[in-house]
């Protein structure tokens, strides 16, 4: 158990510590953030057409409303969380590819719809919006890392041990 938590502590600093780098923030998040933007736009539009993404802004045309996907909001935190504890945990590195991909996958589909919902919440009530982002959503999120993480243990737990995977 010390092992995974002092690995765990050390691939979470690394991790957060490269995510802070400028080039590291020019050339992957702040793309990556535009994209959610825009990829939450193109899931809206179908339904509601006064809705335009420009850089990490979601907009509503017709009322102005926007929302800025920020650092912390855009689901790469916690995928780094996520990150650090798949890898500090002994498995295949196989397993732990794939359960790095569809851990992300799945930070990312509840991250868009966070992203929406917030987007329409406040636009409706800004008192609602404000608490809904700060208190129950960062929950969430956290959440669906547990239950990804929990379900990554489950399955390596069913599967037949083998030397590499006891060495780590």
């Amino acid at each position: 158990m010390l092992r995974f938590v002092a690995t765990f502590l050390l691939i979470l600093t690394a991790l957060f510590t490269l995510e802070m780098l400028n080039p590291v923030q020019d050339h992957v998040i702040t793309p990556f953030t535009s994209m959610l933007a825009r990829l939450s736009a193109a899931l809206i539009l179908p339904f509601d057409n006064a809705v335009i993404a420009y850089g990490k802004v979601l907009q509503f045309k017709d009322s102005g409303f926007a929302v800025s996907i920020e650092a912390g909001c855009n689901g790469v935190e916690a995928t780094i969380v996520l990150i650090a504890a798949i890898c500090a945990f002994p498995a295949s590195w196989g397993a732990r590819l794939i359960a790095i991909g569809l851990g992300f996958l799945a930070i990312q589909v509840l991250n868009i719809l966070r992203i929406i919902t917030l987007f329409y919440l406040g636009d409706w009530n800004l008192e609602y919006f404000s608490w809904i982002h700060l208190y129950l959503w960062p929950v969430l999120i956290m959440l669906d890392v547990m239950v990804v993480f929990i379900v990554y243990l489950r399955y390596l737990s069913n599967q037949p041990q083998s030397l590499e995977t006891a060495v780590g």
